[in-house]
Formats: C-alpha cells, sequence, structure tokens
C-alpha cells in the first residue's frame, strides 16, 4: 500500500526482456534503496513493483507482460525519470490517499493550461473508470495523489501546484504523453457493495 506522496525522482538504468512476455528493469533511486532488500515494494510511475536486487542505489525488478500491457511502463527507456514511493508504514503519516500502486488504466495528457503559480492539465481516460471518478475526489496519476478539478465524460483535469510540477515527472508530460491511472479504490469496493459491478 501507498499514499501517493512520490519520495524520490529516479531514473530508468535498463530494461532487459527476458524472453517469456516480460523484463527486468534497473532503476536507479539513492533515496528508496537506502533501506530497501529483496521482497521489499517500491511504486514505479504508480506500478508496485517488488525488489529483486539492491546494488549501489539501482534496484531491479521483474515486470510480468501483463503489467507492461496493461501501464504505460511499457515505454520507458533508460534515462527516463519515474517517480519512486516506498510502500507505507502503519506508523507514517497518510499525506495523500490509499493507493494499491494497481495501475487501472492508461490515460494521456490532453491539455496544459499554464498560470502564474500552479498549471492545469488535462487528462483522457478510459471510458469504463470514468464512472469512478469525481469532482474533488482523489485520483493517482503516475503514481501521484492527486484531488480532481473538473470532470468530463472521458476526461478528468487536476491543478499541479509547483512542488508537484518540479519533484514529479508530471512537470515534463507533454501532451499526447501516457500516464498510468488509478482510481480511488473504495469507489470500486462501493459499486461492488451496491451490486452495480461490471
Amino acid at each position: 500500500m501507498f499514499t501517493g506522496i512520490v519520495e524520490e525522482l529516479g531514473e530508468i538504468v535498463r530494461s532487459t526482456e527476458t524472453g517469456d512476455d516480460s523484463a527486468l528493469v534497473a532503476i536507479r533511486g539513492p533515496l528508496v534503496t537506502s533501506d530497501a532488500r529483496h521482497g521489499d515494494s517500491i511504486a514505479v510511475n504508480g506500478v508496485c513493483l517488488t525488489v529483486v536486487d539492491v546494488d549501489g542505489g539501482v534496484f531491479t525488478a521483474d515486470v510480468m507482460g501483463e503489467t507492461l500491457r496493461r501501464t504505460a511502463l511499457g515505454a520507458l527507456r533508460p534515462g527516463d525519470a519515474v517517480n519512486l514511493e516506498r510502500a507505507a508504514a502503519l506508523n507514517s503519516r497518510l499525506g495523500g490517499h490509499l493507493v494499491q500502486g494497481h495501475v487501472d488504466g492508461v490515460g494521456e495528457v490532453v491539455d496544459r493550461e499554464p498560470a502564474a503559480q500552479w498549471e492545469t492539465v488535462r487528462f483522457r481516460l478510459p471510458a469504463e473508470l470514468a464512472r469512478y471518478v469525481v469532482e474533488k475526489g482523489s485520483i493517482t496519476v503516475d503514481g501521484v495523489s492527486l484531488t480532481v478539478a473538473e470532470v468530463g465524460d472521458d476526461w478528468f483535469s487536476v491543478g499541479l501546484i509547483p512542488t508537484t510540477l518540479k519533484l514529479t515527472v508530471l512537470g515534463g508530460r507533454q501532451v499526447g504523453d501516457p500516464v498510468n491511472l488509478e482510481v480511488d479504490v473504495l469507489a470500486k469496493y462501493v459499486e461492488r457493495l451496491l451490486g452495480g459491478a461490471r
């Protein structure tokens, strides 16, 4: 479980296909690897990955084909920046919202509107996820916990403060770029309990 508060901007070092519809990815992140051990969970752009090995500030993780198909991780190349967050500790503050690290779909940046101190960014999202997104609700974009500002039939917008623009990959996302989306899991549980799950 994560909170959607990015701890560090990491970097993809290498991605090696393992020949069975999967890859072994190496990611540089001195902060998140400072106490990482084999089997720990680290969210990479919102995708929960399991640490296989740690060596000098770089950790490796296996990424199976399902993850490569359902997220934007497969598009990453060496040198690309990534948002990193270690799994939440039970005695820590919950600064964002409850994030599983289980990406629900891939969205796309459709518009950016700069302002003096912040920026409004609009994203397109898959139609099947739209019902879980509400104004002033929470959503995770590339591992960043955000508050939804506006919602349309197939889009939503958020406001990004200077800290988010500077310290996460969202500051550099351009129109057309893919992003990992995780909707608020509470909405999915409520739908299921009310019998509306499809």
